[in-house]
């Protein structure tokens, strides 16, 4: 997936942050970004938000659907459903999470497939690799999340690398509450992906009704992203796109549904770095986000041979991305959170 954005946009804050705040809670808010263009599929992103740049590691969450595809045959003015031609990334690992729907995916280290609800497709950068990602023809309804995680300094140059798992470890975490562990070790379901920092990511599908103590790590921040509205943190309601934080420290997290929903618990050891975040690079500095754009600028205008750093994507002959221009004034780093106030 690529990010459309150069800055973080500013978002709407309405009286639930307050409520929040009163149970030792963050409500992070979405903003709605249109995922490859104008006219492309619309996703909530939550992070990296105004208030929070990172929860451990995850640096980028973007909520989306559920959409029917229905009748939408799809045109390169308006693709059906997610059409998101080769684009790069640098010094991250990408997680593809489906709650319904198929999307595939080809990159320039070789690999395809197609994740499907209970799988995922986890893509690491490295030093640079391009991919794209369409919905299957057979989707009818679009609906899941992609998160990212930033990779630290010293693995950042390693080789780009990808893993598509067809299945997680699924966990009964309360009557009416499952969890699927697609990343580090949860209620005794551990997962198998590879990370480069501690990590967890848990998928939680929850009946009408249902209730679930989500008991947390320490030393681990944590995000409940929901994916669907009806879900409440603490008594807090969390509506669709929308995230709440806690902080280390934090024991547990009551979690309810009023009908059947669906949210997605991440968490990590706190982030110490900062980085510099431009469109879908990474890097330590502005100089060095600046150089991996020029190069991908370079690349997307010479022969599919030619491509040194990024390569071409597999099977795939849609012309690459444009990366957006650079702002004129330094960019600047990301890192520990920015508090409220």
């Amino acid at each position: 997936m690529s990010n459309d954005e150069a800055t973080i946009v500013e978002n709407s804050e309405d009286a639930c942050i307050d409520e929040a705040a009163a149970a030792g809670l963050e409500l992070l808010l979405p903003r709605e970004v249109p995922l490859g263009g104008p006219r492309a599929m619309p996703v909530l992103r939550v992070l990296p938000n105004k208030h929070r740049h990172f929860v451990g590691a995850w640096c980028f969450a973007d909520a989306f659907g559920p959409a029917s595809l229905v009748g939408r045959p799809g045109t390169p003015d308006e693709p059906r459903g997610m059409a998101v031609p080769p684009h790069p990334h640098t010094g991250l690992q990408t997680w593809s999470w489906l709650v319904d729907g198929a999307i595939e995916h080809r990159d320039s280290a070789g690999f395809s497939h197609t994740v499907r609800p209970g799988g995922l497709n986890i893509m690491t950068a490295g030093r640079g690799i391009a991919h794209s990602e369409y919905s299957t023809a057979d989707t009818e309804v679009l609906h899941g999340v992609q998160l990212w995680t930033v990779l630290p300094s010293h693995e950042r140059g390693r080789d780009p690398w990808f893993d598509g798992l067809d299945e997680v470890p699924r966990v009964e975490l309360a009557e009416g509450v499952v969890g699927s562990v697609f990343v580090g070790s949860y209620a005794g379901g551990e997962s198998t992906v590879g990370a480069y920092s501690p990590l967890l990511g848990v998928e939680l599908r929850m009946a009408a009704g249902s209730e679930a103590r989500l008991e947390l790590r320490d030393g681990f921040e944590h995000g409940l992203l929901a994916l669907t509205n009806g879900i409440t943190v603490d008594d807090v309601p969390v509506a669709r796109g929308a995230m709440a934080y806690a902080a280390p420290g934090r024991e547990a997290l009551i979690v309810s549904a009023a009908h059947d929903a669906v949210a997605i618990l991440i968490g990590g050891e706190p982030f110490e770095e900062e980085v510099v975040m431009f469109w879908n690079f990474i890097g330590t500095d502005h100089d060095e986000v600046s150089a991996a754009r020029d190069q991908w600028m370079r690349e997307r205008e010479a022969g599919a041979g030619d491509r040194p750093r990024f390569g071409s994507v597999v099977d795939d002959l849609s012309p690459p991305l444009a990366s957006p221009r650079l702002p004129s004034a330094q960019l600047l780093p990301r890192g520990r959170a920015k508090r409220r106030g």
